[in-house]
């Protein structure tokens, strides 16, 4: 009996971070045990996350599992794009070059910059008067 073989990456954007399995299947997307129409109900998120899967024809070749937590909906989905882009790299190496030049392979470096001591925001400074 020939056992199909499942494919781990950890995909990371601002504070969410998404563990992504993924195996040959039917194009069932699974997010924290909720179908991922369920869990991402905007439709720029579902749309972000299926990127890497339509860029290589793959959008019902595979079974997909995804546990992701911290962050917002938008970090949440970009987290979840570039799990499953690391694990479509290891599923067939020859997809890197096109989800590179997609953009998908680096993580979004773009975090939120710390509040700073006595001031009121991150960049934001109080009014400065000579008088």
């Amino acid at each position: 009996m020939a056992t199909e073989k499942t494919y781990y990456a950890t995909g990371k954007r601002k504070n969410a971070i998404a563990r992504t399995w993924i195996k040959p299947g039917s194009g069932v997307i699974t997010v924290n045990d909720r179908p991922v129409d369920e869990y991402f109900t905007v439709g720029t998120a579902r749309t972000i996350l299926r990127q890497p899967l339509a860029l290589t024809d793959n959008l019902d070749a595979f079974d997909i599992t995804i546990n992701v937590h911290g962050g917002g909906i938008s970090g949440q989905a970009g987290a979840v794009r570039h799990g499953i882009t690391k694990a479509l790299i290891l599923f067939d190496p020859e997809l890197r070059p096109s989800l590179k030049r997609a953009g998908f392979v680096k993580r979004d470096p773009r975090e939120k910059e710390r509040k700073k001591y006595g001031q009121k925001g991150a960049r934001g400074r109080f009014q400065f008067s000579k008088r």
